[in-house]
């Protein structure tokens, strides 16, 4: 592949999710950039929903890692007992003020497109138009840690419980897809599921990971560092590391692929 012919193609670039280990989609994106490769067709789910949704915003690297450092996980005057979850996730909506230009889909400067779950029809529904922000936090609401988020009097939680690889809105509009897979599967020792808390942390993870194997063949290049594995979902302290390892993962492989000698 020459990177011409890249920077000329309409460009498809599908986000997974994986919580804190989402932060490698920022390093990627700051390798595309710095070889002038922007995607035209982003689409993205949980951490791969709010990766793509600021980029599509026009936010720079550094916005993208500042809003992840800055926006609270688990904050305990966010707990809930009124909603089902651990934290509020409306509580989370602030940030998006903050960090974001524009609340409608139709505001990006790119084409977005991102999946939640419609819980109480149990089937995956895609966004692209209209009120952006409550479409965001459903699809990065991972229960049972984080309420679910009413749109439109239909109830919606995390993209991932049913398409954690959303590529399927890129097939149509894109020449090239590329893809980052951030979800690492290995296999974990005794000592890492000792309470419920750790046990629905594994389950979620293999149920992401189980719906998205069968569609990792479909990009034509494919990011997934294996790194990734000793990194929390909700460890706010990799998030550093895991743009470090999606940058370097990158570089990597569009050498590689580019074939830049």
């Amino acid at each position: 592949m020459k990177l011409e012919t890249l920077i000329n193609s309409n460009l498809g670039l599908v986000l997974s999710g994986g919580g804190i280990k989402g932060m490698v989609h920022i390093g990627i994106l700051k390798a595309l950039t710095q070889r002038d490769i922007y995607p035209d067709f982003i689409s993205g789910v949980s951490a791969g929903a709010l990766v793509g949704g600021l980029y599509a915003d026009g936010a720079t690297v550094e916005d993208m890692l500042q809003f992840f450092k800055e926006t609270p996980l688990l904050k305990y005057n966010f707990v809930t007992i009124n909603k089902p979850g651990l934290f509020d996730t409306d509580k989370y909506l602030t940030f998006f003020d903050e960090f974001f230009n524009s609340n409608r889909f139709e505001g990006l400067e790119k084409k977005l497109t991102i999946v939640a779950t419609d819980l109480l029809k149990g089937k995956p529904v895609f966004f692209n138009s209209g009120e952006l922000f409550r479409p965001l936090l459903a699809s990065a609401a991972l229960p049972p840690v984080f309420s679910p988020v009413s749109i439109d009097g239909q109830i919606y939680a995390d993209g991932g419980i049913m398409n954690n690889f959303p590529v399927e809105p890129l097939i149509d509009h894109s020449d090239i897809i590329i893809g980052c897979y951030a979800t690492s599967n290995r296999e974990i020792g005794k000592g890492q599921v000792k309470n419920a808390f750790q046990i629905s942390q594994r389950a979620n993870l293999l149920m992401l990971h189980a719906n998205a194997m069968d569609k990792l063949c479909v990009p034509d290049l494919l990011f997934e560092p294996k790194e990734l594995g000793k990194i929390g979902t909700l460890d706010k302290k990799g998030i550093d590391k895991a743009f470090t390892i999606g940058y370097d993962c990158a570089n990597r492989k569009l050498d590689d692929w580019l074939q830049v000698k």
